[in-house]
């Protein structure tokens, strides 16, 4: 066995993907799920903002695919953004901050539904969060884990959907966030019952580093399938 580093690439299919939106634009991503077994979950990425450099390979996202297939039996799909681009190629449209993204989570949703993946989680990372809270309760989704939000385009209109909702919101908020701070973050997610906030002491907005990687992706597994806590390190 070996120890799990920032490159590591466990097991997993991996297939390139491109989806079409209601509004007709194409949508690329991969698929990464597990081998040899019917995955538990599935973990749709929402990534950063695109315009700040946010897109389908962000190192958590990029992580997750590499290692939750394998260590969780977990099915991820990633993809990028209308307008995004990455090593993977380009989505097409242009960056609306996060209106007609909606489109794109739908499309996103309807994708991994089509072929017969079930218990499906939304991951957002940062713009990625706003995605999640202001689209998630249209979809049938198991919950969602948001990473860092910064809640600058979400409303409390938009939380307050998910209190009839009644799906988990897991928010994983780092204690030294440029945007917003865990007890900022517990105070806005306290008027939804189904809400957690969970701290990461020490850490920034981007989770740099392994350790911090470490933390975050313990966080989302045990989220998304209960009981997966601690992940190994190694494999």
């Amino acid at each position: 066995m070996e120890e799990i580093r920032a490159a590591t690439e466990l097991p997993s299919i991996r297939q390139n993907v491109e989806f079409t939106t209601f509004d007709g634009e194409t949508l690329v991503g991969e698929l990464a799920i597990p081998v040899g077994e019917n995955p538990v979950a599935t973990i749709i990425t929402l990534h950063p903002l695109p315009t700040a450099g946010g897109f389908m390979d962000s190192h958590l996202l990029r992580k997750m695919a590499n290692r939750f297939p394998h260590l969780i039996n977990v099915a991820v799909l990633r993809f990028n953004t209308r307008g995004t681009s990455s090593p993977r190629g380009t989505s097409t449209g242009s960056f609306d901050s996060g209106v007609k993204e909606e489109f794109d989570v739908r499309a996103a949703v309807d994708y991994v539904k089509s072929l017969g993946l079930s218990n499906i989680w939304l991951v957002g990372w940062s713009f990625g969060t706003e995605l999640a809270i202001k689209y998630g309760p249209d979809h049938d989704i198991a919950g969602a884990v948001l990473i860092s939000p910064p809640m600058r385009r979400a409303t409390e209109a938009d939380l307050a959907r998910w209190v009839e909702f009644g799906k988990p919101l897991v928010a994983l908020v780092p204690e030294l966030d440029d945007y917003l701070r865990p007890v900022e973050a517990a105070k806005i997610f306290s008027k939804v019952p189904s809400a957690q906030v969970i701290s990461g002491p020490g850490e920034k907005h981007l989770w740099v580093g392994e350790a911090a990687t470490r933390v975050a992706l313990n966080h989302i597994a045990e989220a998304v399938v209960p009981g997966s806590r601690p992940l190994p390190t190694q494999a």
